[in-house]
């Protein structure tokens, strides 16, 4: 009886989640439209703000599958 004291950790573990599921899912009182409505019109009207500026790089010359060795300055 005693081997399966190892069961009760995780039978816990799995009725606190089974609790805390019910809870998270319960029903909620439906929000206002009207207020839905305000909050979508407030975040339309909002000016655009840019999200990151991305440096102009100078292009990259494409390989062509051949290695080529630097010329040595002599």
């Amino acid at each position: 009886m005693e081997i399966l004291l190892w069961l009760v950790p995780p039978v816990v573990v799995t009725g606190l989640a089974m609790v805390w599921v019910s809870w998270a899912e319960r029903e909620r009182a439906a929000p206002d439209r009207d207020e839905q409505v305000r909050r979508i019109e407030a975040a339309l009207r909002k000016e655009p703000t840019a999200g990151y500026a991305v440096r102009d790089l100078p292009p990259r010359d494409r390989s062509t599958g051949v290695a080529v060795r630097r010329r040595r300055a002599s």
